[in-house]
């Protein structure tokens, strides 16, 4: 009888890229757009991972429908244009493109679960080579935001993965309250946009400084050499 599947699901902007600019920028224009208050940047990285309209609407609570309904599209056209004209800028993290190149070579499923949208996250892939890695992609178009685990489980079910061979890793709270909610082992990574106590607290195995030492807790956690 062949092993299980080894699964590790990485969320996308704050772990796998830097895209806090962009989305910083998008959020402030459509905001203008709509002509409505600026939201705090700090808060917009706070919620940079969650779906749209749930990003938005934690940011200004208090809008109505039809505003909402505005920011989201504004939003979107936005970042859309920025990508169009070239002027997107979402860099992997250091080391992030050797870890997902030792993580395939040795067997492991990879997949992503993130708050982008289809086109974005394809977009994003594409432009740094590294589409081909993953076997399952999940957005926030065809699921419930994080962290609500439906993405989770559908990258499990693509790759024949059960909670217990599966690892989520992510910046947010949202990502480790999303893997732990369904028995899955969560691991923050201590680049993004949540510090690392409050991950900690969320209930993440530990928090990675780096990618060295997130390959390390991967190993330790399914057993695997990388």
């Amino acid at each position: 009888m062949s092993a299980p599947p080894r699964l590790a699901v990485f969320d996308c902007d704050g772990t796998l890229v830097d895209g806090q600019a962009d989305v910083c920028w998008a959020m402030e224009r459509a905001f203008e757009r709509a002509r409505l208050p600026a939201p705090d940047l700090y808060e917009v990285r706070r919620v940079i991972g969650l779906s749209l309209p749930a990003a938005i609407r934690r940011l200004a609570p208090d809008l109505s429908e039809p505003d909402a309904h505005n920011v989201t599209e504004f939003y979107k056209a936005s970042f859309r244009a920025r990508r169009e004209e070239g002027l997107l800028g979402e860099p992997l993290y250091d080391g992030i493109a050797q870890l997902l190149d030792r993580l395939h070579a040795n067997g492991w499923s990879l997949a992503v679960a993130t708050g982008k949208s289809d086109r974005g996250l394809a977009a994003c892939l594409a432009a740094h080579g590294i589409t081909d890695l993953f076997t399952s992609l999940q957005t926030a178009d065809r699921h419930p935001s994080k962290p609500h685990p439906a993405m989770l489980e559908a990258a499990m079910l693509d790759a024949g993965a059960g909670p217990q061979d599966t690892i989520m890793i992510g910046d947010t709270v949202f990502d480790i309250m999303m893997g732990r909610s369904i028995g899955v082992a969560s691991v923050g990574v201590a680049w993004g946009y949540h510090e690392a106590s409050e991950l900690l607290a969320s209930g993440a195995e530990a928090v990675a400084n780096d990618t060295g030492h997130l390959g390390a807790i991967l190993e330790s956690l399914l057993g695997d050499k990388l």
